[in-house]
């Protein structure tokens, strides 16, 4: 069962998503441009990929489901 939750906090907040099955933890990844030692951007057909990553726990499995930004993470 497919359910919408909002993000509370952190780079993603005020956005809604769908979840399923009310998870505990939610996972935002923003990409990164790579660069090589010289400070030249990588090319895209290098398989290399970089992003940060911001997570979300669930904060209140009642309804409105949300999830706030957990700073101290990964």
């Amino acid at each position: 069962m497919w359910e919408m939750a909002a993000l509370e906090g952190g780079p993603a907040n005020g956005l809604r998503v769908s979840v399923a099955d009310r998870p505990l933890v939610l996972q935002v990844t923003v990409p990164c441009t790579p660069e090589d030692p010289a400070g030249e951007l990588r090319g895209e057909a290098d398989d290399l990929r970089v992003e940060m990553v911001y997570v979300y726990r669930r904060r209140h499995a009642q309804p409105p489901l949300r999830y706030g930004f957990d700073p101290a993470s990964p």
